[in-house]
């Protein structure tokens, strides 16, 4: 007579085949489907602890004097927006991380967008791309005007997001802890003061658009970007823990302040503000300068935070050539050391590189474009010579700057 078949059980519950909707069997051991999906539950649950606690040890590290202190290693100056941004990412990622606590003890936090206003080349991208190095999370830049009004040629503003994914190859969660630099913001003013009574759909329309992004919502993001259509399939990313910040040259906007200055320039403050034509005004921008340059209330609302970029002097401009860690002097320097040759650049080039760099208006930008037309001729011949040191004089700079397009400019 037959032995009865032995019926396999779960190696943890040690209940039978029978007793479960389902048994995983493996060559040692067994699993049923109850048992799975508890040890499933517990190891999510124990990858979020270890993801909130790395994060939350990593903001220890990460208060706004550290923040700032890494921003001083990178750029020149710009005290008060370093400080400012310091401040919002600090705030911005421990929101993020918060612990969870009870429902009648929550006070629920709200992110604090951040606009940068300052002229072109004064730091605002190299600023936001230094705070996203720093703290190692998905990083973009987008172009504000490159995007319409849904349903126009053009990207749409969910293509600000995609470009995020792409950053964070397509994880969803990291992607939703990024930072996204929205760049020439100031380009999608509406052109009057009034509300617009027909479509403006690369301004006023545009602003309409971001308004859920920048305020946290769950958008469908189309993954390879384009235009949407009803048969392709979306990612949904939750909008609520991105930081954007919004950058933007508003040329132009000086002569708002000074108007609404000249107007409160009665009572005490009077006697600071006597000559505004004088000092920087930017120092003076309110989000209600923002508003009357053309960007519509609901979304200035949405970007609590406004500071201001200083137009960069002779002096911050020979800082920024040689004192960053990613100054360009140090960077032709390096790149002639791995031929093994020492480049000297006399001290008149430099002063000569910062007159012409004002000169022409270009900030910081300039710095490198007036660099490569003087180093152009070296980093050529440098490889193939048999000298180990070159000097660049300020006779040398003179012959090569009007041999470039700058001479020809002048």
């Amino acid at each position: 007579m037959a032995k009865p078949q032995r019926e396999d059980y779960c190696s943890f519950c040690l209940r039978p085949r029978s007793a479960v909707d389902m048994l995983v069997t493996g060559r040692e051991a067994n699993i049923c489907n109850d048992c799975l999906e508890q040890g499933l539950a517990i190891l999510r649950e124990e990858k979020e602890r270890f993801q909130k606690e790395s994060l939350e040890t990593d903001l220890t590290w990460l208060k706004p004097s550290a923040i700032k202190s890494y921003l001083d290693d990178y750029i020149i100056g710009q005290d008060e927006a370093k400080t400012t941004l310091a401040v919002a990412v600090y705030n911005h990622y421990k929101r993020v991380m918060a612990p969870a606590v009870a429902q009648e003890e929550a006070v629920e936090l709200e992110k604090s967008n951040v606009m940068l206003v300052g002229e072109t080349g004064t730091g605002k991208t190299l600023i936001a791309r230094t705070i996203a190095r720093m703290l190692d999370v998905p990083f973009c830049i987008a172009d504000a005007t490159v995007l319409t009004e849904a349903g126009y040629v053009g990207e749409d503003v969910e293509s600000v997001l995609t470009r995020l994914l792409q950053a964070a190859d397509y994880q969803v969660e990291k992607a939703e802890r990024g930072i996204v630099f929205i760049d020439e913001i100031d380009k999608i003013a509406r052109k009057g003061d009034n509300p617009s009574l027909t479509r403006d759909v690369s301004g006023e329309g545009v602003q309409q658009g971001l308004l859920k992004l920048l305020e946290g919502s769950v958008i469908g993001v189309p993954p390879q970007g384009g235009r949407k259509h009803p048969e392709q399939k979306l990612i949904q990313v939750d909008t609520r823990n991105i930081l954007f910040i919004c950058g933007g040259a508003f040329e132009g906007i000086e002569h708002r302040i000074a108007s609404r200055l000249s107007r409160q320039s009665i009572g005490f403050s009077a006697e600071e503000r006597a000559n505004p034509q004088t000092q920087n005004l930017l120092q003076f921008i309110t989000p209600q300068d923002v508003k009357s340059f053309g960007l519509i209330p609901e979304l200035v609302g949405r970007i609590p935070v406004v500071t201001h970029l200083n137009p960069l002097n002779a002096e911050a401009l020979k800082r920024i050539l040689t004192e960053p860690k990613n100054a360009l002097i140090k960077q032709y320097q390096r790149l002639l050391s791995i031929d093994h040759k020492q480049l000297t650049i006399e001290p008149d080039v430099l002063d000569l590189i910062v007159e012409k760099a004002m000169e022409y208006k270009l900030g910081a930008r300039g710095l490198r474009s007036l660099c490569e037309a003087i180093m152009k001729d070296v980093m050529y011949h440098a490889p193939d010579s048999e000298e180990k040191e070159f000097v660049v004089s300020l006779e040398f700079a003179k012959a090569q700057l009007a041999k470039s397009s700058f001479g020809s400019a002048a």
